[in-house]
């Protein structure tokens, strides 16, 4: 096995999070490698709902030959939640967009290598080994040198297992759909042992994207069935190509570093699907690492100095997201009696369903 060329920044997974780290770094020059296991195209399981708060970043992100995906994807300007028999809405000010993995990821990968990044696909990392001033990344065909990492890997690769175990095992579940006059709007449908959202795509399909304990379900079918009235909505429904899924889903605390490499998206932490911002932490992790990368590239800081600043950066900018987004979660796993007064509280009081919307961003 040869020892391949020297790079100040080796990112690892190419989805939202290493893509706006690769890109961010090498447009302040930096000499960048970025390594996924996969290949793109490709569907992912995900609420496929980009935040307001980072549709500037993404535009940013973007290369003028891709940005056409966020100009002509559909705005969400409001959300209704349906849970005991209720259904609260609630404005999404300013809108946020609804943009399908398949063509985020692809564009965000064909911009990294527009902005000079050097990009590998189907080349999964096997180890890193930090040694002297730099790391050592082996992967089946080539050693690779670098002086710094973000690994953007998920949640569950090789190099990101985490000790956090859960009695409970939940499962994420995907699948695009043809619905006749969709509602334009993000509607979260929870159950007990789970929920599911639906919104509409560009593409004129819908998403519908699950999380559910899997004593509860374990297809899409059987999620649909779970809320009777998503289940009377999705009659007509017409499944568009394969649904995908992914397991296990456990929360932990976020991690915006461990031994010496900087964490982004879903490898620093998972959080709550039913939020909306998955996407978002990832583009804004990805972008905020190498942000803090640019001292140590113009040799003006060491590593661990710029690991410090990320973490701050992280846990002031980005870990309230976890905090609040856990709040809420448990919030609606009250007992149903106890949550159905909060429920009619909210719903009569819009300024606090407003409150709590801005609490997650």
């Amino acid at each position: 096995m040869e020892m391949s060329t020297a790079y100040d920044l080796i990112v690892i997974g190419g989805g939202p999070a290493g893509t706006a780290g690769a890109i961010g770094a090498a447009r302040r020059g930096a000499h960048v490698l970025l390594l996924e296991k996969g290949r793109y195209p490709r569907q992912k399981v995900c609420g496929e709902f980009v935040s307001p708060e980072s549709l500037g970043l993404l535009e940013q992100l973007l290369c003028e030959e891709n940005v056409l995906i966020l100009k002509n994807a559909i705005r969400i300007s409001a959300a209704r939640i349906f849970v005991d028999g209720r259904m609260l809405s609630t404005v999404v000010d300013p809108p946020a967009a609804s943009i399908s993995r398949y063509d985020l990821d692809n564009a965000l990968w064909n911009s990294a290598v527009k902005a000079g990044v050097k990009a590998k696909q189907d080349l999964a990392v096997q180890s890193v080994v930090h040694e002297g001033n730099g790391f050592r990344v082996k992967t089946p065909h080539a050693v690779f040198q670098t002086q710094s990492i973000i690994n953007a890997s998920g949640r569950w690769s090789n190099l990101n297992r985490s000790s956090a175990s859960s009695d409970e095992k939940w499962i994420g579940l995907k699948g695009h759909f043809v619905e006749c006059e969709p509602a334009p709007s993000v509607d979260l449908y929870f159950f007990n042992g789970g929920y599911c959202g639906v919104q509409p795509l560009a593409s004129g399909e819908i998403n519908a994207c699950a999380m559910v304990k899997a004593e509860v379900a374990t297809t899409l079918p059987q999620v649909l069935a779970c809320h009777p009235e998503l289940l009377a909505r999705s009659r007509e429904w017409q499944l568009m190509g394969a649904s995908v899924s992914t397991s296990p889903l456990i929360f932990r605390e976020p991690e915006a570093q461990r031994d010496g490499v900087l964490m982004a998206g879903d490898a620093a932490g998972f959080v709550d699907p039913f939020v909306g911002d998955g996407i978002s932490l990832a583009l804004r992790s990805g972008a905020m690492a190498a942000a803090c990368l640019k001292q140590f590239f113009d040799g003006k800081q060491t590593l661990a100095q710029a690991s410090v600043l990320y973490i701050e950066r992280y846990r002031r900018e980005l870990y309230p997201v976890f905090r609040n987004s856990s709040g809420i979660r448990r919030l609606l796993g009250l007992p149903p009696s106890v949550r159905k007064s909060v429920m009619f509280a909210l719903q009569n009081t819009p300024a606090i369903s407003r409150y709590l919307v801005r609490k997650t961003r």
